[in-house]
């Protein structure tokens, strides 16, 4: 098995959107002759499934306080929250094997480790998790990609109750009547039932000392590696600006929707009725009890095909005389309600 790490020139990237275009890269273009782990740490990052819509499945507003990234991957499922608490391990394998579909035999190597290491309750339930004491420490996945078995788990180290709770939009949220008390009901950290020897590892030397275990070594320098190369990373840079940091990728690929919006300005109550696809306005309409002279199918027009995020809007808004067609209000008014 080789090791491929999001490593360049010498630079450890903790980026989620780099490390999900690596994934993509050596799935696709990686020809390797034994099977791939790719095991990386990140800063908070929601991950949405292909055929999710961006602006209903995440509260924006604690996204963008908490300097949370988005990223959309090229396969289904649900909403996935990943940050610096976690060790997320990517496999890529032969599918000549008997693994896929089978979570059990996916986990043992895991299971094996973390018992190891101290987790002595630790075990695969249902049909894709790890729990200790009744609470899921770990989440899997796994899909047939060309022939080859492209799946992976989340090792939870530590867990920010209160990101995992407020990073979903509060409508949809599963849990959103118990809130944090229920997570905490529900998941937990590894790092209190580790040995206290290994309780004090940051994440990272966490990561290592897995990956020691796993390849029977000593140190991390010791495991057969893949380096990936310049063209490699050109390819990598590539998908990150097609795809993976790219807003139409991330944003525009949400299906169809309708927007609703109201609240009471300094001018009066303005509501916003839009329906969005592709994550542009195709229809607006606005209503209101404000005073202005202006008609206000004038910025109705003007909002179509504009791209519902901040920028966009606001060199929009900005452009116009806002005071003829509203009275007295601010462009960035008019955005927050609409993003709110």
């Amino acid at each position: 098995m080789y090791l491929i790490e999001p490593v360049r020139n010498g630079r450890y990237i903790y980026d989620g959107a780099v490390a999900l275009a690596i994934q993509v890269h050596v799935l696709n273009k990686l020809n390797l002759d034994e099977d791939i782990i790719f095991p990386y740490c990140c800063k908070p990052k929601v991950q949405i499934g292909l055929f999710q819509n961006a602006e209903k499945e995440i509260n924006h507003d604690y996204m963008k306080a908490n300097d949370i990234t988005l990223v959309r991957r090229d396969t289904g499922g649900g909403t996935v929250f990943l940050d610096e608490g976690a060790v997320n391990i990517c496999l890529i394998m032969s599918g000549d094997n008997n693994i896929y579909g089978n979570f059990k035999k996916f986990y043992e190597p895991a299971v094996t480790i973390l018992k190891d290491l101290g987790v002595a309750k630790v075990e695969q339930t249902g049909r894709n998790d790890l729990v200790v004491d009744g609470k899921k420490v770990s989440g899997a996945a796994m899909t047939l990609v060309n022939g080859k078995i492209y799946g992976g788990y989340t090792l939870l180290l530590d867990v920010n109750y209160e990101a995992m709770v407020n990073v979903l939009t509060p409508n949809r949220k599963k849990i959103e009547s118990k809130g944090i008390d229920s997570v905490r009901s529900r998941v937990t950290s590894l790092r209190e039932y580790l040995n206290e020897e290994y309780r004090n590892l940051s994440v990272v030397d966490f990561k290592d000392l897995y990956l020691c275990r796993l390849f029977d070594c000593n140190r991390i320098e010791d495991i057969k590696r893949y380096e990936l190369t310049e063209v490699d990373w050109c390819e990598i840079d590539h998908l990150l600006r097609e795809k993976y940091q790219n807003w139409d990728w991330n944003y525009g690929k949400s299906p169809r929707y309708n927007y609703n919006r109201d609240a009471r300005l300094g001018i009066g109550t303005v509501e916003f009725n839009l329906e969005v696809e592709a994550g542009r306005i195709t229809k607006a309409k606005i209503y209101g009890d404000f005073f202005g002279k202006g008609n206000v199918s004038d910025i109705e027009e003007r909002l179509i095909g504009v791209r519902v995020r901040e920028e966009d809007l606001l060199e929009v808004l900005e452009s116009i005389d806002l005071a003829h067609y509203f009275g007295k209000v601010e462009a960035r008014e008019l955005v927050e309600l609409i993003l709110s």
